[in-house]
């Protein structure tokens, strides 16, 4: 039962052993072995999670009594880092792909639409729920937000990478298209004597499950980005050109932090911090300046931070609850917060800045 998986993963030195007598040292040395080879550090601990799998299954079968392939995560630790980089498109080439999108892939825009103007990783876009979005009482309503709580990876239903709920706020552009989506759901559901659509999958697939994100990827995406003729990118691009862009609109490394749900501020100065506006000599130049001068304000491109919200909050539990037919105010922003951050995600809705209602 186990040998197949066991030689996909093991090497020559392991495959010829029996699983009875493989040793802790056994493993360390193929861990070692693998590194030499200059595998990558994912390579290498995906090889270590297939036999920490094995030998966790021959556990609960009564065959072992404790895993040899536990807790060896450090020594992965020297395998190199994969060099792959993000990569970032300009408006001119997010309008470019959307608006083929629109015409190549009509029923399946609004999630490429999502990835570009909200950030999500893959397996977010296809486990939002309707309940995880609030969109305000009206357009004008800038209580506007996608709560992005869920994810699927490795077709599993998880939490998200950080473990934690984050707020992204929502555009005109974007609410207008997703509130379509949640009227006809609706109106088919009330026919079917359904009154509640809260936990359905926004994205779900013609048989109704949660979308496959390799078939997505493959069948959607690859042909939408061909014949737009823009660049070759990912899909997890669509994410870091999202950052990017909210940078170079003017958000503050914090925001930006709390919009693409990082574990880190350093995360977020590592990924975009080459982007933020370089540093102005006017700055250095007050230090020499008497106390009590008087100066113009300056304009700062800064806007404020979004409070995290947990996962399990007494607020996300509202959330998935919501009634459809009222649109209620359910998380109300802070004391404070200003309307700054949904001014920068319309400057990101068109390339000329105009935003698209």
């Amino acid at each position: 039962m186990y040998r197949g998986c066991f030689r996909q993963a093991a090497s020559d030195r392991l495959a010829s052993k029996g699983l009875n007598e493989i040793k802790r040292n056994d493993i360390k040395g193929f861990i070692s072995g693998l590194v030499a080879r200059g595998l990558t550090r994912s390579t290498v601990r995906n090889a270590l999670s297939i036999l920490r799998g094995i030998f966790n299954h021959a556990i609960e079968e009564g065959l072992f009594e404790s895993n040899p392939a536990a807790n060896l995560g450090r020594f992965t630790w020297t395998a190199k880092t994969s060099e792959v980089k993000g990569v970032a498109l300009t408006p001119e080439e997010v309008e470019k792909f959307l608006s083929t999108a629109k015409r190549v892939s009509p029923e399946y825009y609004p999630i490429f639409l999502l990835a570009a103007r909200a950030g999500m990783r893959r397996g977010e876009l296809v486990a939002l729920q309707f309940g995880d979005i609030e969109f305000g009482q009206d357009e004008s309503d800038e209580n506007r937000f996608l709560l992005v709580q869920h994810n699927f990876v490795r077709r599993e239903h998880t939490t998200t990478k950080s473990k934690r709920s984050r707020r992204v706020d929502m555009s005109h552009q974007l609410r207008s298209v997703l509130i379509k989506m949640r009227d006809t759901r609706m109106n088919a559901a009330m026919k079917e004597g359904k009154t509640d659509i809260s936990k359905e999958l926004v994205f779900a697939s013609p048989d109704g499950k949660i979308l496959d994100p390799d078939n997505f990827y493959h069948r959607h995406f690859v042909p939408v980005l061909l014949k737009s003729g823009i660049r070759k990118i990912r899909l997890h691009d669509l994410r870091h050109t999202f950052g990017s862009l909210l940078i170079q609109s003017g958000a503050s490394i914090v925001n930006v932090k709390q919009q693409m749900g990082h574990s880190s501020i350093q995360v977020t100065v590592d990924t975009y911090g080459h982007l933020v506006p370089g540093a102005d000599v006017s700055f250095v130049d007050r230090l020499a300046e008497k106390p009590g001068k008087k100066r113009a304000a300056k304009q700062q491109n800064a806007t404020p931070a979004q409070p995290a919200l947990d996962a399990g909050s007494e607020t996300a539990a509202y959330v998935v609850e919501f009634d459809w037919l009222r649109g209620l105010d359910l998380n109300q922003r802070p004391l404070g917060y200003e309307s700054d951050n949904l001014s920068i995600f319309s400057k990101l809705e068109s390339a000329d800045g105009t935003p698209d209602r």
